[in-house]
């Protein structure tokens, strides 16, 4: 049984994707993310990890974008750092829930 209300489509196509892996056929490739989406995401992650890992965002900066792109401008106003935050912030709401934005696709009303 598949629910066919608001997320109903998406749902649609993945047990699609599903049925194909189980049956050995072609998967196509899940066009729900942009490469810079998951990249963004793949970021949010190490972001996150070296948070909760008790790293400072200067730390985490420098194991994201290279110590060497961290250090070429002052760190208090350094672009680098607001988006180390924001890559922090993003990522824990990721993780309190906000994933499952992720499931779906965005369409036109």
């Amino acid at each position: 049984m598949v629910a066919l209300g608001a997320d109903g489509l998406d749902r649609l196509e993945a047990v699609g994707r599903f049925w194909r892996a189980v049956h050995g056929r072609r998967v196509p490739a899940d066009a729900r993310l942009t490469a810079q989406q998951r990249r963004r995401l793949r970021r949010m992650l190490q972001a996150v990890d070296g948070h909760h890992k008790g790293a400072s965002y200067r730390e985490i900066a420098e194991a994201i974008f290279g110590p060497e792109r961290v250090a070429d401008a002052p760190w208090k106003t350094s672009a680098l750092r607001d988006a180390t935050i924001d890559l922090v912030k993003d990522g824990l709401a990721l993780i309190a829930g906000g994933y499952r934005s992720l499931l779906r696709k965005r369409r036109r009303s």
